[in-house]
Formats: C-alpha cells, structure tokens, sequence
C-alpha cells in the first residue's frame, strides 16, 4: 500500500477513536436551539396515535424525517459501523450519509466498507467527496465513481476548510470551488448537495450554492463536534495544538443557520445536523425551517455496539419528536415546519 494510501487509512482510524474517547465538542459555542422554546397547547386536539413523521427525500420514502450524517469508512471498524448504521436505518427508514469515499477511490482494496446497499436496499444512501478534491485532480469521472461504489442515490460534496487548515498535510486550495461543483452539478447523473463539518452554511452560501444547481444543502452548524479540536489530538505540533485553542468558539451555531438558509431560500431543501441530541431538537430544527435533521457523533458510540442498540436510539429520537409534535398540536412535518408555537426565549420570556 502507498504512502498516501495509509496515511488515509491510519487517519481515518484515528478520528474514529479520538470521537469515541475525547471531548471534541466546541467550547463556548452551542446550536443556539436551547435559545428555542416550544409554546405548549394543553389542548391539541389532535390523536397521539395519528401523529406522522413520514416525509420523501430523493424521491424515496422516510418513514421520518431523519438522517444519519456522514461519518466514516476506509478502515475495517468503519465497515462495521456503516453496516450497523445501514441496518438500523433500513429498518426504522431513516435516511443515510457514507463518510468520505476518497479512500475508496484511492485505494480500491478499502472499498467494501462502503459497500451497505445489501444492508439498506430502500433507503436514500449519500456518497461522499470532500469538495476541496476537485481542485486536486478529482473531476466528474471520479464523482462517478464514488457514487457507483457505493450505489448511492446522490453526492455530496464536504466543505471543510477549517479541518483541512489544522489537519498534517491538509489540502487547503479552496479558490475556484464553487465553479467546479457547478460543473459537476451539471454532468453528474445523480442529485449534488452541499454539506458543512460542523462549521455552518450561512444564508449568502446557500443562496449561491442553489443558483449553481445543487439539490439541497446541510448546513451542519456549530454546536456538536469541531473537527479543530479533533485534529488538535491528532498532531504533535505544539504550535498548532496551541492554535487550535484559538478557534475553541469557531463557527456559526445550526439555529442561525437554519434560520438564515430558508430566509434566504425559501423553497429549498434544507437539512439541519450540528449538535442536534434528541427529537426534541430536531423537532425545533424542522419548525425552524429544516427539511430533515441529521444526526452523526451521538450516534456514534451505539453504531460501534450493535445494529439493534443504534435501532433502539433512533426509535427514541422518533418518539421524542412525536411527543414534542403532541404537544403543540401538529399532526405530520409540514403542519411542524408551518408552526408558529415556537418562539425564541430571548424575545418571549416565560
């Protein structure tokens, strides 16, 4: 195996083990949903039992409104975790994102631990490159090629400056991005959309990342995991871990962004991840504006136990969002979204 090869193998091996054991969350900085309070009806008028999460995602079926962020895979863990995570969410129809497929198209040996579509026949399945690889010799064939790997229903591209900056060796030519993921928007057989790490999508990207073609965009805000404080446990630089400190606080927190993106978009697909817990939050997401809510490192520690313990955690998150859509009233996601029982503490107290 080349260098460059087990480089990325041992890297992606060492994320998977620094988010299972180390506090990589930002500090000083959360989702702002906690700023969000939902008004409660005492009388719905509506019955717990004809409460409906189901909604459709590239043209499939979700039996929520749910998605499993982008992770991992390249290593022998990741291929366990994907299986487990494309068995749960088969069986509970959520929605699936892979982890970079980079690995995969690099080292080919490596791509059976993106292989889940046995595991997930009907689901929506995401195919992953980070964008920044376009500007690295990566083109439309190579986008291809990620999606036929891994039979996935679209692409999506990663925007993760911030981690590349930080990350030994990390590509960082950013200049010229947004023109070439319009190039592949247009060639590409399959939807494109456009995710962040945990960072955030502010209104003004979204609106251009639409008037390029993309199908829909996550904008993965601040909150949960800062991919800064991931690489600062990889590095032995001490200037740099010194650095990361810095940027503890860095990045814009998932209400702004949710709030912000529809502002800007009123009729495009949004998906809200970064920091979200339970379905208490997710609901606030969707009320907010989001489309779907996606949820990645919390699930992280029940993927690596079994398909049936990750089963029983998305089973909660979907009865959390039930009880919260209970009690104010909504029926099904749209009656959610269209809410006006939601209001920001700061400019309601209770």
């Amino acid at each position: 195996m080349g260098s460059g090869k087990k480089r990325i193998e041992k890297r992606k091996s060492e994320h998977i083990k620094i988010a299972l054991s180390r506090d990589v969350a930002g500090r000083e900085i959360t989702t702002g949903l906690e700023k969000y309070r939902f008004l409660h009806q005492a009388l719905p008028e509506i019955n717990f039992s004809d409460i409906s999460l189901s909604v459709s995602f590239l043209g499939k079926p979700l039996s929520a409104p749910f998605l499993i962020s982008s992770m991992t895979g390249g290593t022998e863990e990741a291929f366990n975790i994907n299986k487990n995570l494309a068995l749960a969410a088969q069986e509970r129809g959520w929605a699936m994102g892979l982890g970079s497929v980079r690995a995969a198209i690099e080292n080919p040996a490596t791509a059976y631990t993106f292989h889940i579509r046995t595991y997930a026949p009907d689901i929506p399945i995401l195919a992953n490159l980070g964008a920044v690889q376009l500007n690295y010799g990566y083109g439309a064939d190579h986008c291809r090629r990620a999606v036929e790997l891994t039979e996935a229903d679209a692409l999506v591209f990663h925007l993760n400056s911030m981690q590349e900056a930080f990350q030994p060796g990390g590509d960082t030519r950013f200049k010229g991005l947004l023109r070439r993921m319009e190039e592949i928007c247009r060639v590409l057989e399959v939807p494109v959309g456009v995710k962040e790490v945990g960072w955030g999508i502010d209104g003004s990207l979204a609106r251009r990342l639409f008037d390029i073609g993309v199908a829909f965009v996550d904008v993965a805000g601040a909150g949960g995991t800062s991919w800064i404080q991931v690489e600062k446990h990889r590095t032995e630089d001490s200037v740099m871990k010194a650095a990361a400190e810095a940027f503890a606080d860095w990045g814009i927190p998932t209400s702004e962004c949710i709030v912000e993106a529809r502002r800007e978009i009123p009729g495009g697909f949004l998906i809200a991840s970064g920091g979200l817990k339970n379905g208490v939050d997710a609901a606030k997401a969707i009320a907010l504006g989001a489309d779907l809510a996606g949820f990645g490192r919390s699930l992280l520690p029940a993927a690596v136990s079994s398909a049936e313990e990750i089963a029983r955690r998305l089973k909660q998150i979907e009865l959390e969002m039930k009880i919260a859509m209970f009690g104010i009233g909504t029926v099904n996601v749209r009656e959610l979204k269209g809410t006006d029982r939601i209001c920001n503490i700061g400019e309601r107290p209770f």
